[in-house]
């Protein structure tokens, strides 16, 4: 759920092909602002529709883009190249799920995007299905100290 599913939903921008992967009730996300001080960390999204709807704008607005071909090659591609999911630990029902990114989406003029962030996705098994619960993301990638 947290990258095929998570990536297709992105590209098409639609909600709906990730709005089971969520708990509603209870629901909370954190951005980091791409800094390691928690300090500056802000609850952004206090509910899950508030998610939703960040989520939403920015994938309309990569999909704006890549329909008007500001591109180079298949993004999708791209960004599962630079998706890592690799550390995740189980204890009973909950789950702790660090994902990564790091690489480039080439863009037709000669730049790139740079996909160079983490977030740590809290998770629950409901009903033999495993949901997200909560976030912290938009932190840095690597972790320890701040970027320049």
């Amino acid at each position: 759920m947290l990258v095929d599913r998570d990536i297709k939903a992105f590209i098409a921008a639609d909600w709906s092909m990730v709005e089971n992967d969520f708990v509603e009730q209870g629901f909370m996300g954190v951005h980091g602002h791409n800094t390691a001080n928690p300090d500056h960390w802000r609850l952004a999204f206090p509910t899950l529709k508030d998610y939703a709807d960040e989520w939403l704008d920015q994938a309309k607005n990569f999909q704006k883009e890549s329909q008007a071909g500001a591109f180079e090659g298949d993004p999708m591609d791209a960004i599962f190249n630079a998706t890592v999911l690799r550390d995740i630990e189980i204890n009973g029902d909950k789950a702790i799920v660090h994902k990564k990114f790091d690489g480039r989406i080439p863009r037709t003029d000669g730049t790139s995007d740079r996909m160079l962030w983490q977030t740590v996705y809290y998770c629950a098994n409901v009903d033999g299905r495993w949901k997200i619960t909560g976030f912290t993301g938009y932190l840095p990638n690597p972790m320890g100290g701040e970027r320049a």
